[in-house]
């Protein structure tokens, strides 16, 4: 494994998929709390909130500015979790992995070699 392997494995994909999840409780979370399952006033719940939503919102605000509200309902998180899962799966992986090269597999090489 090269160096930019190793950066993609070990740092790039597990911080894209801690924003997925992040994602996911950020969304969940504003529905709970506008469907008043959750008081807003909690301490855990607006600490859990101001968190997920520092996190969130600059990546969200410029997407809210291009995609127009469809009936009440935001469609941003859905987008952004689309192009991580774009960059995170297709572009990094399948693409920016080969041309990073790998180190030979030593059952492949001819004793010569080695």
């Amino acid at each position: 494994m090269t160096f930019g392997q190793a950066l993609i494995a070990y740092f790039i994909h597990p911080v894209l998929t801690l924003l997925v999840i992040v994602i996911f409780v950020n969304v969940i979370l504003t529905w709970l709390v506008g469907f008043n399952v959750v008081n807003p006033r909690n301490p855990l719940v607006s600490t859990i909130g101001r968190i997920t939503e520092s996190i969130t919102a600059p990546l969200l605000n410029p997407i809210r500015r291009l995609l127009p509200p469809l009936g009440g309902m935001d469609f941003s998180p859905l987008v952004l979790l689309l192009l991580i899962f774009f960059v995170r799966d297709w572009l990094i992986m399948e693409q920016l992995w080969p041309l990073l090269g790998s180190s030979p597999d030593p059952a492949t090489l001819r004793p010569g070699q080695r």
